[in-house]
């Protein structure tokens, strides 16, 4: 059989398979997305014989650090309660915040489509700024301590959780929800009563993922005086006390792996 000859190569299967044009095409993205990634490289100050000659010293470092120091485990566990804290009350804040923001963007539910957009590019520009960056001004505006790292969390989450919401909601099964219209229900009603049940617990499920996360997340915030255990490390890094790092390195791990396995052990229970 003559092969075809409209300049199409196809496979067995009829579809179009790459020929020459089509690589010629993409041959300018290859050597673009090269030099990109060089030029990554030479911003970002790559160095390996940086990296060789710190080894040395980072070694020196984790030598100092045995034994733990466990003369403050105490007071290192409140502070980590104190983490806990400030992500459990700022998720709380940032799905208040969250909500009527989702249900704005969600563009099957429709209650303002003028109102659509500006909340669209609201929940954006909340997550396009993490939480480290909000929590450093609020640091500026109410002071150090634990209550700033509790607004820097709330309104970066909001606008995550408000996205992944409204994507949920925006994948709802269509079937009560055209049963409800045709009933002659609102748009409220109709997302109260026909779309919320079906996706409260994917709902539930992303808020505790977002609680799993910021616990992660907020155990960097004292190091801009946001309180919680991250405070303690930074200070302990200043004074060079590698033993005491350790511990709280250690805490954090506790800390963290136990949230994990709680949040994912309610995740599987809601799905």
């Amino acid at each position: 059989m003559d092969r075809p000859r409209d300049g199409n190569n196809t496979g067995p299967s009829g579809a179009t398979e790459p020929g020459p044009r089509q690589a010629r095409a993409f041959l300018p993205l290859v050597v673009l997305g090269i030099a990109f990634y060089l030029l990554c490289l030479h911003v970002s100050e790559v160095s390996l014989s940086r990296l060789v000659e710190g080894l040395p010293r980072l070694w020196t470092w984790l030598a100092r650090s045995w034994p733990p120091d466990l003369s403050e485990l105490d007071v290192l566990i409140r502070r980590g309660l104190e983490t806990v804290a400030m992500a459990t009350i700022g998720v709380s804040f940032g799905a208040i915040i969250a909500a009527p923001i989702c249900l704005l963007s969600a563009r099957n539910i429709g209650i303002s489509p003028i109102a659509a957009l500006p909340a669209r590019w609201l929940l954006n520009g909340l997550r396009g700024i993490d939480s480290f960056v909000f929590a450093l001004i609020f640091v500026a505006a109410v002071g150090l301590g634990p209550f700033a790292g509790v607004l820097g969390i709330a309104v970066h989450t909001a606008g995550s959780i408000a996205k992944l919401w409204a994507e949920a909601i925006e994948t709802a099964e269509n079937g009560p929800v055209e049963a409800a219209r045709m009933s002659g229900a609102g748009r409220l009603k109709v997302f109260f009563h026909a779309q919320l049940p079906d996706v409260l617990p994917q709902l539930a499920s992303i808020l505790l993922y977002m609680w799993e996360f910021n616990v992660r997340a907020s155990t960097v915030l004292g190091i801009v005086g946001a309180g919680g255990i991250g405070q303690e490390l930074k200070n302990s890094v200043d004074l060079l006390l590698f033993d005491r790092v350790l511990t709280i390195l250690l805490v954090i791990l506790v800390m963290v792996t136990l949230i994990d396995q709680l949040s994912a052990w309610l995740r599987r229970r809601l799905s």
